[in-house]
């Protein structure tokens, strides 16, 4: 069945409860999915400009179910691949390494990255990367919303845009790696309730294209789908409608970039999604009791997308 919420804050001033208010929202869907949950924080992390070629650090979430000395190991990368690390700890499983900025081309930005995550694969092949980017942060484990959001202290979390998922397990293992969300790209994340049908016929056609899975999970195939079609060239609204094209099954997605939150419906529009949208902020939830917490709620414009409506939003 699955739940899945998100916030994108056009308010600044909300910016700091931003892990509150989607820790609400989140443990709100647990009776949608009590298997595991993930979230996609999203964070004005580095002030100085990207033209000047600062600004561009990177951050790779880190997850790993064994014991792990993270010092240790970002040594070990650091030796593999050039780069100066530094850890932000998230717990004893989990961790954010932070690659310093550099000048860079976008072409350069992208070696470094998958020379990173190559690494990871080589020397600590038990640790998984459950997303990374400039802005984005992200947090996957197995159990219920209200004791993940409490283990890695959630609700004190600031930021101007988050999405949460909580699963019940239908087409793959309860493990964090098959848990949402599927983060694919930098800073590109979704999460999905639903089902695809023909998902293995295209994770084929990727996999053919050089474009591997980690997992078995139908709902990564339609984040690498996304992330493949934006590689080219494409922008949100097209990789979805890329889906929509595509895919089969009943299906409702929320993804997010660095600087977009977009929603979208199978053309039958089975699975429940419900919107609001204020001055302050734009939030989506499967359930609207979901959203009932949120400030300013009773004044904000409530409404259900419609099949294949695609809806975007961007800073």
């Amino acid at each position: 069945m699955c739940g899945i919420v998100g916030l994108h804050l056009k308010n600044p001033g909300l910016q700091p409860r931003l892990g509150e208010l989607l820790s609400q929202m989140l443990e709100a869907m647990t009776t949608r999915g009590p298997d595991s949950a993930g979230i996609a924080f999203y964070a004005d992390r580095d002030p100085a400009p990207a033209a000047q070629g600062q600004g561009r650090e990177l951050r790779y979430s880190l997850r790993s179910d064994e014991a792990i000395d993270w010092d240790l190991l970002a040594k070990r990368i650091a030796a593999e691949t050039g780069q100066c690390l530094r850890i932000e700890p998230l717990g004893s499983d989990s961790a954010v390494f932070v690659s310093s900025p550099a000048e860079a081309s976008t072409a350069e930005a992208s070696t470094g990255e998958a020379s990173f995550l190559a690494a990871v694969r080589r020397v600590a092949p038990q640790v998984t990367v459950p997303g990374f980017g400039r802005s984005m942060v992200v947090v996957k484990d197995v159990g219920a919303p209200a004791a993940i959001c409490a283990r890695y202290g959630i609700p004190g979390w600031g930021g101007y845009q988050g999405i949460g998922h909580t699963r019940m397990a239908t087409e793959s293992a309860v493990t964090t790696a098959h848990s949402h969300p599927f983060a694919p790209a930098a800073d590109l994340a979704l999460v999905h309730n639903g089902s695809f049908s023909n998902y293995a016929t295209i994770r084929g056609r990727l996999a053919r294209q050089g474009i591997r899975c980690d997992t078995d999970n139908d709902s990564e195939v339609a984040a690498r789908l996304v992330a493949a079609r934006m590689a080219e060239g494409a922008d949100l609204e097209e990789g979805l409608r890329t889906v929509l094209k595509e895919m089969d099954g009943f299906f409702t997605l929320l993804v997010t970039t660095r600087t977009q939150f977009a929603v979208v419906r199978d053309s039958f529009a089975c699975k429940p999604a419900v919107i609001a949208e204020t001055p302050d902020y734009v939030a989506m939830a499967s359930e609207y009791h979901a959203l009932a917490g949120l400030p300013g709620i009773t004044g904000a414009r409530v409404f259900e997308p419609m099949p294949e409506e695609i809806h975007v939003w961007s800073r």
